[in-house]
């Protein structure tokens, strides 16, 4: 008798119910040797007083079976509830969530035939780090993180993926024409590591006009690797053009616990109408079987589901006169898959998976890193201001020069706005001054910093925020505004 894998499984809220029943009714027929641990999360766990919409118990759970799958949840508005999605995958580290986007031309409409596009998006850091403040009455700021551990991580599990799939190239999407140290370090890791892999294609693009291409000619692509903003979006666009986000799933994978899902939310519009596509929470759990080593059992499954696909057995969302044979409910579609179990499709591409291998080529960092010297070189004290011109407030700040430190510049939203300033530059309430070292490019003490906010306070300045400016190994690790 086959020892049984242990999985913990969140029913959710919305449709979760629904399309969780039948994608455990379809993996049970076709002969998943699964140990379902349940646990509650989403709205109910929200709503019961829980800010994280998770339970603490449900954490040893995952904690014991390491393995994830998770129907959509409803989050309340209002009421400073958090991600759940994000909550889960930054402290379990699920650094890696991977999106096939592939189109099953001529069975689901898409206007592009031969898509078949695999994003993989960084999990943990970027603008989902979640750090946001309101500083004054007029601006409010979101701190974009990337470190260079993170992008490692990510960058080297999409070219292992690349290789492991028989891929033939990775691309990476980073807007570091513009966040040149964030976006920057990104592309820097990027090529860094794809030096290694010799054996595949490796390119670079702007995310803009990268998302127009892919967008337009996704074809032109086959793995992409990017920041988690971007791989967000992208993902959802790419799934759409490929035929619906309905029939799409996702894995997020750690290094030691990995959370399956599809990537549509709970639509609890639809709820409890048997009208539900399980599709994505069904590829999503194709993607935990082979993840877990049941590589035959997911053959069969993705090939059963395919070929109902092909048979024409679909659900509203993807029904189309003429194409399809049969409109079926939740339920109906689930046994239509599971009446297909041992069968193949006939036109479109069959599916084969070899074994993982417990992935434990990703979690390789690269060698050789050293340490950079940092100095301390100056400080930006961003001020809270609005009864005064830039020029007015720049010439008052400069009045606190002293001490080893002189005003540098000032800016507004990232413009130079004092010295030479121009009067058609909209101007808020948010002012950052840049004080550097009186001895052109010297160093200076935390110490100066201080006796600097003493002064800026004792002239009743509202200090809202500072940044240590520092170079590593004499390169600059600041931004200059524009204008500067």
């Amino acid at each position: 008798m086959p020892k049984r894998v242990p999985i913990t499984v969140a029913h959710g809220d919305g449709i979760g119910p629904e399309i969780m029943a039948a994608t455990l009714h379809i993996l049970n027929g076709a002969g998943a040797e699964l140990d379902v641990e349940t646990i509650d999360i989403g709205e109910k766990v929200y709503l019961a007083g829980n800010s994280s919409g998770i339970e603490p118990s449900a954490w040893d759970s995952l904690r014991r079976t390491r393995v994830f799958l998770k129907a959509p949840i409803t989050t309340p508005q209002g009421g400073g509830y958090k991600s759940l999605n994000v909550t889960v995958r930054k402290t379990l580290g699920l650094y890696a969530n991977v999106r096939p986007c592939v189109s099953y031309h001529p069975f689901v409409e898409t206007k592009h035939p031969q898509m078949d596009v695999v994003i993989v998006r960084e999990n943990e850091e970027d603008l989902y780090a979640g750090i946001e403040h309101r500083q004054t009455d007029q601006v409010v700021q979101c701190l974009k993180l990337i470190s260079r551990p993170g992008s490692e991580k990510i960058v080297r599990y999409a070219f292992e993926y690349a290789r492991r799939n028989n891929r033939k190239k990775v691309t990476c999407f980073t807007k570091d024409n513009i966040m040149k140290l964030t976006d920057g370090l990104f592309h820097k890791v990027f090529t860094e590591i794809a030096a290694e892999y010799s054996d595949l294609e490796n390119e670079h693009w702007i995310v803009d006009i990268g998302a127009a291409k892919l967008a337009d000619t996704p074809g032109a692509f086959d793995v992409l690797v990017m920041p988690n903003l971007y791989g967000d979006v992208l993902s959802d666009v790419a799934a759409q053009i490929a035929g619906s986000v309905g029939l799409a799933g996702s894995a997020n994978i750690g290094e030691r616990v990995a959370m399956f899902e599809a990537i549509h939310g709970s639509a609890p519009r639809r709820a409890g109408q048997n009208l539900a596509n399980p599709s994505g929470l069904l590829l999503g759990a194709v993607m935990m079987l082979v993840h877990i080593g049941e590589t035959g059992v997911a053959e069969r499954v993705h090939n059963a589901w395919l070929r109902t696909i092909e048979d024409g057995i679909h659900t509203y969302d993807v029904y189309k006169e003429g194409v399809s044979r049969e409109r079926v409910g939740t339920k109906e579609f689930a046994d239509a898959v599971v009446q297909r179990v041992g069968q193949t499709p006939q036109t479109l591409k069959a599916a084969k998976y070899k074994p993982v291998e417990g992935e434990a080529a990703e979690r390789k960092q690269t060698a050789g890193h050293v340490r950079a010297q940092k100095d301390l070189v100056g400080v930006d004290v961003f001020v809270d201001w609005s009864a005064a011109s830039a020029d007015d407030l720049g010439s008052a700040l400069a009045g606190l020069n002293g001490d080893g430190l002189k005003l540098e510049m000032m800016s507004n939203r990232g413009v130079k706005v004092w010295p030479g300033g121009h009067s058609e530059t909209f101007c808020s309430d948010h002012w950052r001054s840049r004080f550097l070292s009186e001895n052109n490019g010297g160093t200076v003490s935390h110490s100066q910093i201080v006796s600097l906010l003493e002064r800026f306070t004792r002239a009743g300045y509202d200090f809202i925020k500072t940044e240590n400016l520092y170079t590593f190994d004499g390169e600059r690790g600041y931004s200059l505004d524009q204008g500067a």
